[in-house]
């Protein structure tokens, strides 16, 4: 399931969110990330140890971001295979079992459709603290 017409990374990250990734990893090296459909974390990209979370058998690695691996479930991957995910970050708290819950900052993914060049989901960038 990895696809790929146009040849592009499924999921990129901006600078900012590359800077929390390496600040997390301070305290916990070895994590992945899923990328939430549920309820509680609407779509935010979740932040795991490794040790902690259980890949399924119907997951989709997307790819990595700075050296961490990155999966979503089969079934939101068939809604979303012709996007590439944009992972950044805001402003907030994140999810609740998530590791960049608690730092006043919160991964969040954007998306574009694959070869349009523009975001699908673009939320206008807020002033970093």
């Amino acid at each position: 399931m990895t696809e790929n017409p146009v040849a592009e990374p499924r999921v990129i990250a901006t600078a900012a969110a590359l800077d929390f990734l390496a600040e997390i990893r301070q305290d916990h090296p070895d994590i992945l990330f899923h990328q939430s459909g549920g309820c509680c974390d609407g779509s935010s990209p979740m932040c795991y140890p490794a040790s902690e979370y259980r890949v399924g058998e119907t997951d989709v690695k997307l790819g990595e971001i700075g050296g961490v691996p990155f999966y979503i479930s089969g079934s939101q991957y068939e809604v979303w295979k012709h996007t590439q995910l944009i992972i950044d970050v805001v402003p907030g708290r994140g999810g609740m079992f998530s590791l960049d819950n608690g730092r006043e900052r919160r991964f969040l993914t954007r998306s574009r459709v694959f070869g349009s060049g523009e975001p699908v989901c673009s939320i206008p960038t807020l002033p970093r603290p």
